[in-house]
């Protein structure tokens, strides 16, 4: 009788444990609103002209979905970039544009607790571009009369999680070229900060 009862127990506490395992995986979505501060530069293949980084903001809305210590997130923010050159005749052109960014990562939460979670994550970035000026002569301009709105790009970084508050730091870089004659690419240090509604 008691090695039933004993068996019994033992039956009864797997299953619990498998039920708040379960449990414990689950999909949680959240939605959310973001907020940061972009520093940009663009790479060239031009002896002609030099990138230099400039200061820009984004904002936008922010869906998480956790499953354990694993999340996918998803953003759409409006980006305003900031960069500038260094051309060959002295003069520093400054070039502007806003898009809308569209990024996908995949990531780990290193610590995961209740309330506070340090993530690491990385994925991909579809960018589309529009608005965009470029502050020079028109020898110059005629390089980036040909702005690429679509180009598409790899982000990953860190993050830091507080109840319903989040931050995170990313690298961006861009795998296309907004300027095909120059052949630049957009180089991204972001700093966001969001939260969570849900």
């Amino acid at each position: 009788m008691k090695q039933q009862i004993l068996a019994l127990s033992s039956l009864l506490l797997c299953i619990t444990c498998s039920v708040e395992t379960k449990a414990q995986q689950t999909p949680a979505f959240h939605i959310g609103i973001k907020g940061g501060a972009t520093y940009t530069k663009t790479s060239t293949e031009s002896s002609a002209l030099e990138g230099k980084y400039g200061f820009g903001y984004q904002g936008g809305i922010m869906t998480r979905m956790d499953i354990g210590s694993l999340y996918v997130q998803g953003e759409a923010l409006f980006n305003k970039r900031k960069t500038s050159y260094n051309y060959k005749d002295g003069s520093t052109p400054k070039l502007t544009w806003n898009s809308i960014d569209i990024p996908i990562v995949i990531g780990y939460k290193l610590i995961n607790t209740q309330d506070f979670n340090v993530r690491a994550f990385a994925g991909g970035v579809y960018s589309y571009a529009f608005k965009n000026n470029l502050s020079t002569s028109k020898a110059l301009q005629e390089g980036f009369k040909s702005f690429d709105k679509s180009n598409i790009g790899i982000t990953g970084g860190i993050g830091v999680d507080y109840k319903n508050f989040t931050a995170d730091l990313r690298y961006e870089t861009g795998l296309t070229s907004i300027s095909k004659e120059f052949k630049s690419k957009p180089n991204s240090f972001t700093l966001g900060i969001g939260y969570f509604l849900f």
